[in-house]
């Protein structure tokens, strides 16, 4: 890798933002590792135009010089400037001004920049990231350079207005505590591991704090600066993949940090695409699902939840029945026996009305078995649970195999939920009684003007208790207190 000092100036336009833009499209072929404030300076030996805002930053690339030098008139040119005259007012200009040990041949330009010992618009920022570097030609470091120059006319521009005011520190007008204070629909792309592919998507947070009785308010604008920092943070771990989990957990802690919270919940939604393949014409698809990750975090640490919702379909049971009882009783009197009527229906799949359902699944554990709980795992769990799975892309072979398959497997709400729960008992048999699990059923009503909703939540220990004794639980842990986010009821016996 080079390091590369640059200096950026633009007199036309939108300064500020062709900086930003320039900036932005180097990175297509290095690393900003600083950028210093805006500087605007007045031109000068004959530059026509307004004044230049200035700027300098510090890159990594692995292009050599030669190439990263083309590479950034391509830059330029890209951003807008048409002309090369060195006296010509342009939207962006970039000059080279350091590279590596500062003696390489870099094209037509020499290293340092020729005139870098004189040109206070690029040494007074290059001084604010750089003060300690060494300028070859002369010995001194960037900082003394920057200081023995004439810079009157580089002024440093705030990067924004500063106000006294601080209304949320200050006393309410009512003195009571409010548990859940926030900000939410916050959206910020990430990248996390799925199907052993790491994707991109976009991300729908949820932040929230407890407020205390004396506070006016929370910084609402520091979620969204933790949010940034947390991703960059998480995502460029190299030691492991990064996951929503992590991500979530990450900001929670950040928040009671940062906002002298008690206790702090970070909760995250993202659509994610999974490969399949349609049941008989194996036509490859993407199908969609939403992944979630949830996080709680108090002065007693964090803890964190993933789940996934998924779409299928189910066939009523119910209506199942009656239509079959009607169906033998017909046959009956079209000449049928008892047995041949009832034959003649075993063999046929009973007609039904179907439902689509979304089905929902959220596990919550600690360490070494967090990391064993994959999205697409959960999917399937989702999936196998309804009387079909459904497809986005579907020829009409496929269609006949899922409307089959669905009526030859009816379902309740409430089946799907229990056969979430118990799969997931299965496929996580090894897991602690102390995991959380929760599952979630809505049936979207084809011949009713309601939809069917089913839930159940509470730890494998719960479940496992009641499959193993055939007790009923009364109580189950909830997910809010699983996480911590209120004392656990008392219950007594």
């Amino acid at each position: 890798m080079h390091t590369v000092y640059i200096g950026l100036g633009s007199n036309l336009g939108d300064r500020q933002s062709t900086i930003l833009a320039a900036l932005q499209r180097l990175r297509r072929a290095a690393r900003v590792e600083a950028v210093s404030s805006y500087y605007e300076t007045a031109p000068a030996n004959g530059v026509a135009g307004p004044s230049f805002l200035n700027a300098a930053a510090q890159l990594s690339t692995e292009l050599e010089p030669v190439a990263f030098e083309a590479f950034v008139r391509g830059v330029e040119t890209a951003i807008g400037r048409q002309t090369r005259t060195p006296l010509d007012a342009r939207p962006i200009d970039i000059d080279i001004l350091l590279v590596d040990d500062l003696s390489a041949d870099f094209g037509r330009f020499e290293v340092p920049h020729p005139y870098l010992a004189v040109r206070a618009f690029n040494l007074i920022p290059l001084a604010e990231i750089a003060g300690g570097v060494v300028e070859p030609h002369s010995g001194k470091t960037i900082a003394q350079l920057a200081a023995a120059v004439d810079a009157r006319w580089v002024q440093r521009k705030a990067r924004a207005v500063h106000f006294a005011a601080n209304r949320q520190e200050e006393e309410p007008e009512v003195r009571l505590s409010l548990n859940r204070v926030g900000v939410s629909s916050v959206k910020h792309m990430i990248r996390t591991r799925v199907g052993g592919e790491e994707r991109s998507f976009l991300g729908d947070f949820t932040m929230v704090a407890d407020l205390a009785p004396d506070k006016a308010g929370l910084h609402m604008s520091r979620f969204s600066e933790l949010l940034e920092t947390a991703t960059l943070d998480v995502l460029a771990r190299s030691d492991k993949p990064s996951r929503v989990e992590d991500l979530t957990e990450r900001i929670a802690r950040e928040i009671v940090k940062s906002q002298g919270a008690l206790r702090a919940d970070v909760r995250l939604r993202a659509e994610f695409g999974l490969e399949r393949w349609t049941p008989v014409s194996g036509k490859r698809t993407e199908e969609t699902y939403t992944l979630i990750g949830i996080a709680h975090a108090d002065a007693n640490g964090t803890r964190r939840i993933v789940g996934v919702e998924a779409e299928g379909m189910t066939a009523c049971p119910c209506a199942q029945l009656m239509v079959r009882e009607h169906s033998i009783r017909e046959l009956q009197e079209a000449g049928f026996s008892a047995d041949d009527a009832v034959r003649a229906v075993d063999a046929l799949p009973v007609a039904t009305h179907n439902q689509r359902g979304r089905g929902a699944i959220y596990i919550g554990t600690q360490a070494p078995f967090a990391n064993d709980v994959r999205a697409e795992d959960l999917v399937e769990l989702v999936e196998s649970s309804m009387s079909s799975e459904t497809y986005d892309l579907l020829k009409r072979p496929d269609e006949f195999f899922i409307v089959n398959k669905a009526h030859h497997n009816p379902k309740f709400v409430e089946d799907v939920v229990r056969g979430i729960l118990a799969r997931a008992l299965d496929v996580y048999a090894d897991f602690p009684d102390g995991t959380y699990i929760g599952a979630t059923q809505i049936n979207y009503e084809s011949i009713h003007k309601h939809d069917a909703f089913a839930e159940a939540f509470g730890t494998f220990g719960e479940f496992r208790r009641e499959l193993r004794d055939g007790t009923h639980v009364d109580v189950k842990t909830d997910i809010a207190t699983w996480l911590g986010t209120r004392p656990s009821p008392v219950v007594t016996i």
